[in-house]
């Protein structure tokens, strides 16, 4: 005889692993060549100066330098106007 009731199956019963999003580098704090600053799915933050993206939007940078974060105000063909953040090297 079991001492315990049997298990069953469940739909739900799988979890994927966390992808670690986010910001890696803060403004005011220094990114050495190649260290990524932002992960990020989609283009939340666009690269600047000395930053660029890489096949899964990850920006990353391209030389050593002191990472700054600011709004700018783009202008779209259709004259809609959209405040993205811009990632820059100083």
């Amino acid at each position: 005889m079991a001492t315990k009731k049997s298990g069953g199956t469940v739909k739900n019963g799988r979890d994927s692993n966390p992808k670690y999003l986010g910001i890696k580098v803060n403004s005011g704090e220094t990114a050495k060549a190649g260290s990524v600053i932002v992960r990020q799915r989609g283009t939340s933050f666009m690269p600047g100066d000395g930053v660029s993206i890489g096949r899964d939007h990850s920006l990353f940078a391209l030389r050593e330098g002191v990472v700054t974060i600011q709004n700018k105000r783009k202008t779209h063909f259709d004259n809609t106007t959209v405040v993205r953040k811009i990632v820059k090297l100083k």
